[in-house]
């Protein structure tokens, strides 16, 4: 059994302690927000924070989670960062398939709450992990601006 801080809520989870978070999160606490990609840490679809700080849930066993807050997609629009990302996002019109989004929100929320101001050099290094389909890169980059009160180009 592993007691766990899922968007501010306590859940009480019996599952193996192998279990990756992704699974947990989706299957048995029910936020289908989070999505699996690749299963291997590389494309960031699954990105969560623990403690603020981004994640791949896909290869987090539910173990190593320990007493860490988690926050999904679901619950980051509660925190300044996270709202500001999300109605950027919205502004931007950043989402074609929308499938890597959560992750990609989520990566930047977290860039945003460790550096308000990012240039793109530190908007660049913060995202590379997040892999998009679609190629939305500059709306990503031009939202992350906008998120933090930065002068935007023009997508």
């Amino acid at each position: 059994m592993f007691n766990l801080q899922v968007n501010g809520t306590p859940r009480a989870v019996d599952v193996p302690a192998d279990m990756p978070l992704l699974w947990v999160l989706r299957d048995v606490v029910g936020l289908m927000g989070t999505k699996y990609g690749c299963g291997i840490a590389q494309c960031g679809a699954c990105t969560v924070h623990l403690d603020g700080k981004p994640v791949r849930s896909c290869v987090l066993p539910v173990s190593g989670v320990g007493t860490r807050a988690i926050t999904t997609v679901e619950g980051v629009g509660e925190t300044p960062q996270g709202k500001a990302v999300q109605e950027a996002w919205l502004a931007i019109e950043v989402i074609q398939c929308g499938y890597c989004q959560s992750g990609q929100i989520m990566s930047a929320a977290a860039l945003l709450g460790r550096n308000p101001r990012p240039d793109d050099a530190a908007i660049d290094a913060a995202m590379a992990g997040n892999i998009c389909r679609c190629g939305t890169y500059p709306r990503i980059r031009a939202a992350i601006k906008r998120a933090a009160g930065l002068p935007t180009e023009h997508v």
